[in-house]
């Protein structure tokens, strides 16, 4: 199958009731993405064909100008569209899929080593297709397991290595615990992929807790050694901003207005530009301001430079949650108003009773997406969550500059939602629910250096709101199945890890929820339906709630 000028005509040459037939999902992996006419071709063959299967997922190799693995939401949700910007060989090692089909177009230059990576990935009668391919790079695939055609790069993959049985189908019936950001975006990814879920809250609305708050903020971050953080952040960003369009904007009380964070000091200055010399982000992503152009963007002094995000913004969580929920349909049922909510497990399923023993949701698998809540719940009592305060401070319209943009450094000032500006929001380690004079000075103490105003709302009444954010030591969320730490047994790696059979985590999304709450759900969502996977390996690895008794368990061998 060609790319680009000829995809349109290669794509309708192909026999997809043949090649896809009787299939539920079926994955292509493309190595040469190039303006996308093959996959809008493959997309449009899909929806005409009455035998095609439930869900297709293309993932393709794509000249990104941002590198990593980038999911884009389409508009049928049962079209799943990765683009991967990165050498086919680290590319393909990083990718947790099931290849059903692989074009292989202009990899004559990539050198052999990715041809064991695809042997891992391939199914049993995966279809390769190619051209350009050396004698080298055809020897090494055909000891990976493809067998070539007489005369033509084409191949099926017939591996002679034993094939893991497939997992036992279980009722795509969730229970999700919790109905803020991580509990909304986890129902939403479930029922679009016909999951039915039983959402339960223990208040009688949605975003009562820490998404809450009248508005949040959403941007990057950066880094100069491109770090974990900052890769699930690009990702997770770019992903939440394609999702909250596709969602409704309309029904989602934002605005793309951008975000403007000043540098600190001199040193930090010097790191990034750095940091914008080494990597060349698109403009449209981050854009580094000098000096003279900060200050003409903030009307104040800005004598060490500012990253300008122009796709950043802000939200507010609850009409989010609320768009998301509304996407759910039917499939979703409400308890709303629960109060204390217990799990009990019975048989295969997990049932959740309340405080006068009454059942209210019986499924295979829950999800627990409460934040800071779930430290209460015994099945996630070894996870090192911990609750750290934050006070927002709300001044009312007028009594801050009216900026077009989200100004953020040590802490960030909104526009005006609701007429009301929000700046924090503070970092105490105390349990206080209470509205207090302290924090709020400190809030506008730190926007007033920003603003170089040390008088801003000084005179202003005590106003605001107070939340919990649920944070783990790594400052990363936590993605997956939850561990069992009292399984017995020796464990190197994650795999070997116990887990609490059919119980899940979304937890520990700081103050990023809006951010990551997206990409962190269609990442779960993903892994209950047996789909391939938004994130690199390393970065799944690195979101996996048994990180840390993985670590805690390999300390204690080496002691």
């Amino acid at each position: 199958m060609a790319r680009n000028a000829s995809a349109t005509s290669s794509a309708d040459a192909v026999n997809w009731q043949a090649i896809w037939g009787g299939r539920t999902h079926f994955v292509i992996f493309d190595a040469a993405y190039g303006d996308g006419a093959a996959f809008r071709a493959t997309v449009d063959a899909w929806r005409h064909d009455p035998q095609r299967p439930a869900r297709l997922h293309y993932i393709a190799l794509a000249n990104d100008a941002l590198p990593g693995y980038r999911r884009v939401p389409q508009a049928d949700d049962a079209v799943t569209l990765d683009l991967l910007s990165a050498p086919l060989d680290s590319a393909l090692e990083q990718l947790s899929a099931r290849l059903d089909a692989i074009w292989l177009r202009g990899a004559g230059d990539a050198g052999t080593r990715f041809a064991h990576a695809l042997g891992k990935l391939a199914e049993p009668g995966a279809l390769l297709d190619a051209d350009g391919l050396t004698h080298a790079q055809m020897a090494t695939l055909a000891r990976a397991g493809f067998a070539w055609e007489p005369g033509v790069q084409r191949a099926v993959f017939a591996s002679r290595r034993p094939q893991a049985a497939p997992a036992a189908p279980r009722a795509r019936h969730a229970i999700v615990i919790g109905a803020g950001l991580a509990g909304a975006a986890a129902c939403e990814r479930l029922c679009a992929r016909g999951w039915k879920v039983t959402l339960i809250e223990r208040h009688a609305q949605p975003a009562r807790e820490a998404s809450g708050n009248l508005a949040g903020i959403t941007m990057p971050l950066l880094s100069k050694d491109d770090n974990l953080m900052t890769r699930l952040s690009r990702a997770a960003f770019l992903y939440a901003q394609a999702y909250w369009e596709r969602i409704g904007e309309n029904a989602i009380d934002s605005a793309r207005c951008g975000v403007l964070q000043l540098a600190r000091d001199a040193a930090h200055a010097d790191v990034q530009r750095a940091i914008a010399a080494s990597r060349a982000y698109p403009a449209d992503f981050a854009e580094w301001l000098e000096a003279p152009a900060a200050t003409e963007l903030l009307g104040a002094p800005a004598p060490d430079g500012a990253w300008l995000f122009r796709q950043g913004g802000w939200i507010r969580p609850a009409s989010a949650c609320g768009a998301m929920l509304t996407a759910c349909g039917e499939a979703l049922v409400r308890r709303f108003g629960t109060g204390t909510v217990t799990l009990e497990q019975r048989g295969a399923d997990w049932c959740a009773i309340d405080a006068a023993g009454v059942l209210l949701a019986q499924a295979p698998v829950v999800v627990l997406a409460n934040g800071t809540g779930a430290c209460a719940v015994p099945l996630a009592a070894g996870l090192p969550l911990s609750a750290v305060r934050g006070q927002v401070t709300h001044l009312a319209q007028g009594a801050a500059p009216a900026l077009p943009f989200v100004l953020c450094r040590e802490a960030y000032l909104t526009p005006a939602v609701g007429g009301w500006h929000s700046l924090g929001a503070s970092y105490d380690e105390d349990a206080d629910p209470a509205l207090r004079q302290g924090s709020q000075d400190e809030n506008l103490a730190k926007i007033g250096a920003m603003l170089g105003d040390a008088a801003l709302g000084r005179a202003a009444p005590l106003q605001g709101r107070v939340g919990f954010r649920c944070v783990a030591p790594d400052r990363m969320p936590l993605v997956g199945a939850l561990p069992d730490p009292d399984a017995a047994g020796r464990i190197e790696r994650l795999r070997d890890v116990p887990r609490h059979a059919g119980v899940y985590g979304l937890l520990g999304y700081a103050s990023r929820g809006l951010t990551w709450a997206p990409l962190a759900a269609e990442l779960l969502a993903a892994q209950l339906n047996g789909e391939p996977l938004p994130l690199e390996a390393e970065l799944v690895a690195a979101l996996d709630p048994a990180r840390f008794l993985l670590r805690e368990r390999r300390r204690g061998e080496v002691g």
